[in-house]
């Protein structure tokens, strides 16, 4: 009876560890290779809020028929000076409390509410007023986003695109653990007045048309874990459990057997 206990338990601890190849794919539901389907993806405009840090660049042409970058070499208040994902410096304008940047040719300029896209046409308006031909860029360098749960690498992190998704983000934290459930990844995003939350399927293609499929900055992915995880933290308890009752049940029959 104890081998018999034995092998049931082992049986047991092996069909609970079995993880299939469908549950550790990401959109295993999309067509075959061969097919095609398209998405409708809806990409989110961030407002612009206080303290944000935004990059700016106004490059036009100089009197000696070079291209300059006007903004790079100026003084300016509330610069910041951060390192990109490709190694290189970038100048940074802090967004002040009441909502300004300050450029030194143009002054101050109240950007908070603006999504990305319309600061950059209100800049650009502006510069044409000073400079020639310019070109202004501009992009959020305070996109901070975390990661936590079951990641490889859980952690908060900062995007220097204007846009991140979902995918990515899980992939800049190195991807979902083995024992990281794929079906039940949470958002956590900040708002205005409160905090919303999102339930999202990577194995589910519809996750490409979700409002969390596109991250905001300060949003938080949480990868929950599977059933299995907990079950494996319980297994020592288990099978001191299992190992007790067995030596109290053989102990048992030994006694009726001498007694008799």
């Amino acid at each position: 009876m104890k081998h018999l206990t034995l092998i049931l338990s082992t049986a047991l601890l092996l069909a609970a560890s079995c993880t299939s190849q469908k549950k550790l794919a990401y959109l295993n539901n999309l067509p075959e290779p061969k097919g095609e389907e398209s998405f409708n993806m809806s990409i989110p405009d961030y407002k612009i809020q206080p303290r944000d840090i935004l990059y700016i660049s106004v490059k036009a042409m100089a009197p000696d028929g070079s291209i300059k970058d006007f903004l790079s070499s100026g003084s300016n208040n509330g610069m910041y000076l951060t390192q990109g994902d490709a190694g290189g410096a970038f100048m940074g304008y802090n967004v002040s409390p009441d909502g300004y940047i300050t450029l030194v040719p143009i002054g101050q300029i109240k950007v908070s509410g603006l999504t990305l896209e319309e600061t950059r046409k209100k800049l650009q308006e502006l510069t044409e007023k000073v400079f020639l031909n310019s070109t202004v860029e501009c992009k959020l360098l305070s996109f901070k986003f975390t990661v936590i749960g079951e990641v490889k690498s859980p952690g908060a992190y900062i995007n220097y695109n204007n846009y991140l998704t979902v995918i990515e983000a899980i992939g800049r934290a190195g991807g979902v653990g083995d024992l990281g459930n794929r079906n039940r990844i949470l958002v956590v995003r900040p708002i205005d007045k409160g905090t919303k939350t999102y339930r999202i399927n990577l194995q589910d293609k519809n996750i490409l048309t979700s409002e969390a499929y596109f991250l905001l900055p300060n949003d938080v992915v949480i990868v929950e874990p599977v059933r299995q995880k907990i079950f494996n933290m319980n297994v020592p308890t288990i099978s001191f459990v299992i190992s007790t009752f067995t030596a109290t049940i053989t102990m048992t029959l030994l006694l009726i057997n001498y007694l008799k």
